[in-house]
C-alpha cells in the first residue's frame, strides 16, 4: 500500500451548526473532524495536514495554488483532498497538469459530519482505498462512484456527483 496524505481544505464535511446564526461554519477553534472521522474508521495510517478551513465557493486560484504546492510538498505519492463540493471539479481540473507523479483524490460530504446523518464518512472511506489504488492523476471519489477530474461534476438538481 501506499503511504497517504489527507490535505484539508474545508467544505461542509467540516462544518458545525452554529447556534447563533442557526448556519453552517466551521468550528471557532479551527479544528477539523479528520482524526475523529479517521478514529472511527479505525484507519490510523494516514497523515493528516490542516491546509485551510475554508467553503469552496469562495475558492479562487490562490487557494487553488495553495493546495497544488501542498500536493507538491508532500513526501506522500498518495494525497486525498478533502473539499467543499461547490467547486470540487474546478479545482480538479485546476489541479490536473500540475500534480506531477501523485495520485490525488478529492472528496467532501454533502452534510457536515457533525450532524451525524453525513456521507462523508463513506466518502471518505472510498477516498482513501481509492487514493491508493488508482494510478497516477487527479480524480474525486462521491456517491461510492470515481470520476477523472474532467468528469467531476455536482448535479445540484439530484444532490450528488454524475456523470
Amino acid at each position: 500500500m501506499k503511504d497517504l496524505r489527507i490535505i484539508v481544505t474545508g467544505g461542509t464535511i467540516d462544518k458545525v451548526h452554529d447556534p447563533r446564526t442557526e448556519g453552517l461554519s466551521f468550528a471557532p477553534d479551527g479544528a477539523t473532524h479528520l482524526p475523529e472521522m479517521l478514529r472511527i474508521g479505525r484507519c490510523h495510517f494516514p497523515t493528516v495536514e490542516l491546509l485551510m478551513l475554508k467553503d469552496s465557493l469562495y475558492f479562487d486560484d490562490a487557494d487553488r495554488a495553495a493546495i497544488a504546492g501542498a500536493v507538491a510538498a508532500a513526501p506522500e505519492e498518495a494525497v486525498v483532498v478533502t473539499h467543499g463540493t461547490g467547486t470540487m471539479g474546478d479545482t480538479a481540473r485546476f489541479l490536473a497538469p500540475r500534480i506531477g507523479d501523485k495520485t490525488v483524490v478529492l472528496t467532501g460530504a454533502m452534510r457536515p459530519f457533525s450532524l451525524y446523518t453525513s456521507d462523508g464518512e463513506f466518502n471518505l472511506g472510498g477516498a482513501v482505498v481509492a487514493a491508493q489504488l488508482l494510478g497516477h492523476g487527479v480524480w474525486g471519489v462521491m456517491n461510492g462512484r470515481v470520476f477523472a477530474a474532467a468528469e467531476l461534476n455536482k448535479n445540484t438538481e439530484q444532490g450528488r456527483f454524475d456523470v
